[in-house]
C-alpha cells in the first residue's frame, strides 16, 4: 500500500456549509449531479432507473435528522460529500495510488486510468464519500468541480462549485481555508466551525456551521447513536443543539 506523506500545501480549498439556512432542497446534489454528468468526472450514468435496484453516482447528499428533544428540538438538514481530508484514509489504502491529493490546492481526486475498482477506498473512508460507478467500474467522488473553479471561460463569479453556485439560501460557501484571512475562514472562525468527526483525525478541509439554538438549553445530553455513519452524523447533530 502507499503511505501519504504530510501535505505539502498551505493552500486548502474546502466547503463551509451552514446547517442553520440549509433547508434541505437538494439543490446542491441536483445541480452537481447535473454539471458532473458532462464534466470532469462524466459520465454519471443511472442504471436501471426505474427498475427494481437503480444505480447511480452521487457526489453530494443530503441527510435529514430530528434533532434535540421537546421545544430545542428541530430539523437540521445535513448535506455531505467528500471533505478533502489533510490525511485522507481513501489515499493511504489506495494500492495503485489512483487516489491522490494535490499540493496545489489540497484537493482529493481520483486517477480513473489507474483506479481497479478494489473499492479499498470507500471502505476507508469514515464519511462513506465514494461513490462506485457500476458502468466504468471505477470510484468517483467530488472534485470540488475542478473545471469550474480554474476554468477562465467562466465569470471569476462564477467559478465556484456547482453546488455553491445553486444554494438558494446561500448555506455553501467555497474558499481557501489554508489562509486564516479569507472570507470562508473567518467565517468559521465567527461561528465557531466544526471538522465533522474529528476523533477520527483525517483532518477535513471541509467545516460545518452549526445550528443556532432555539428555545431555552438542553438539559440532557443526547443518547448513544448506532454505530453507523448515519447514526455519528445523528449524534453529531445532537451535540451542535446542545452547545
Amino acid at each position: 500500500m502507499t503511505s501519504l506523506p504530510r501535505a505539502t500545501t498551505e493552500r486548502r480549498l474546502g466547503l463551509v456549509i451552514d446547517l442553520d439556512t440549509c433547508v434541505g432542497c437538494h439543490a446542491c446534489a441536483v445541480n452537481c449531479r447535473e454539471w458532473n454528468a458532462g464534466g470532469f468526472a462524466a459520465p454519471l450514468t443511472d442504471l436501471d432507473p426505474y427498475g427494481a435496484a437503480p444505480e447511480g453516482v452521487w457526489f453530494n447528499r443530503v441527510h435529514s435528522f430530528e434533532a434535540g428533544d421537546d421545544e430545542t428540538g428541530r430539523t437540521v438538514y445535513f448535506p455531505k460529500s467528500c471533505l478533502h481530508c489533510a490525511e485522507p484514509a481513501c489515499v493511504t489504502v489506495c494500492p495503485t495510488g489512483a487516489s491522490y491529493k494535490r499540493a496545489s490546492d489540497g484537493i482529493v481526486l481520483v486517477d480513473e486510468q489507474k483506479c481497479i475498482g478494489c473499492k479499498l477506498c470507500s471502505w476507508a473512508c469514515p464519511y462513506g464519500a465514494r461513490e462506485y460507478d457500476y458502468d466504468s467500474g471505477v470510484m468517483k467522488k467530488c472534485t470540488l468541480c475542478i473545471d469550474r473553479i480554474y476554468n477562465e471561460n467562466l465569470e471569476e463569479s462564477d467559478r465556484v462549485p456547482a453546488c455553491v453556485a445553486t444554494c438558494p439560501t446561500s448555506a455553501r460557501h467555497f474558499g481557501d481555508l489554508g489562509d486564516p484571512h479569507s472570507a470562508v475562514s473567518r467565517l468559521v472562525a465567527d461561528r465557531k466551525g466544526y471538522d465533522l468527526m474529528p476523533e477520527q483525525g483525517y483532518r477535513p478541509t471541509n467545516k460545518y456551521l452549526p445550528p443556532r439554538r432555539r428555545g431555552p438549553p438542553a438539559v440532557a445530553p443526547a443518547p448513544a447513536a448506532p454505530a453507523t455513519i448515519e447514526g455519528k452524523l445523528l449524534q453529531w447533530a445532537d451535540r451542535l443543539l446542545s452547545r
